[in-house]
């Protein structure tokens, strides 16, 4: 078993994925998982894409890159963020889904037994009954790497919907329960510089919020949603730590 440390959205902010990672990638025990949205909003996309590229290359069995909207974009041709990234960006991202380096999800079994399949967006209800209603995260992820169209390129599929919209209430507001639970960037359910609630009273009510680290954790019935999205913007945000899980593995199906 490895530590699993889990990146949230990273959106063109370098120097704060570089930060946050220092002295982790370098041990051969830690295996990190990217939850996508690598580029775009921030400074320095390029300067993302290249030290991304460096560790597929140097240690691609403890870089797990998942894909977010974002990179999407750039594979379906419907590109809806304004500022472009460079043609040699692109055409890397392109590369890294041709290569499969780009995954849509990966499986954590956590030193406590606990399953949690991460996605970008997460796994609403519908999604997951469209993937044939796979009872552990090994074979969700399985299933979903397996680039399933069209619900990966869904606006309400594992690379789109909305945490406190759609995904939670899907799951909170119905009588399924949770088969495992979820790791997710894309969306929060707060506003971490504001400390504002972005959900109704249902989800806020299930939910604990480490403002420090940008980390929402909201319990459903069967399992939990861990929300990794630090919310950079064009900025980088001033303060927050990755998903640390000691004594964890991944499965990628």
């Amino acid at each position: 078993m490895a530590t699993v440390v889990v990146v949230g959205d990273v959106g063109g902010c370098a120097a704060q994925l570089v930060e946050a990672l220092a002295g982790v990638v370098d041990d051969p025990e830690t295996v990190v998982v990217q939850v996508g949205d690598l580029v775009d909003r921030g400074p320095d996309s390029a300067g993302v894409l290249a030290y991304v590229r460096d560790r597929l290359a140097t240690a691609p069995e403890r870089w797990i890159q998942l894909i977010g909207n974002h990179e999407a974009q750039h594979l379906t041709g419907d590109l809806f963020w304004p500022l472009p990234i460079a043609d040699v960006d692109a055409d890397l991202i392109r590369t890294w889904w041709a290569q499969e380096r780009l995954r849509v999800a990966a499986a954590i079994h956590t030193a406590d037994g606990e399953e949690l399949l991460v996605t970008h967006a997460g796994l609403t209800v519908e999604a997951w009954e469209r993937l044939g209603a796979p009872v552990t995260a090994a074979t969700a992820a399985g299933l979903l790497n397996t680039r399933p169209e069209p619900l990966i390129w869904d606006y309400r599929g594992p690379l789109w919907a909305t945490a406190g919209a759609e995904v939670y209430p899907s799951w909170l507001d119905g009588h399924t329960p949770m088969p495992f639970g979820q790791v997710h960037g894309h969306s929060s359910v707060v506003r971490f510089d504001q400390r504002e609630w972005l959900c109704g009273e249902r989800v806020r009510e299930r939910t604990t919020v480490d403002w420090a680290a940008r980390h929402t954790v909201t319990r459903g019935s069967g399992g939990r949603f861990i929300g990794v999205d630090p919310k950079h913007g064009r900025t980088g945000a001033p303060a927050w730590r990755p998903l640390v899980l000691p004594g964890a593995t991944v499965v990628t199906g």
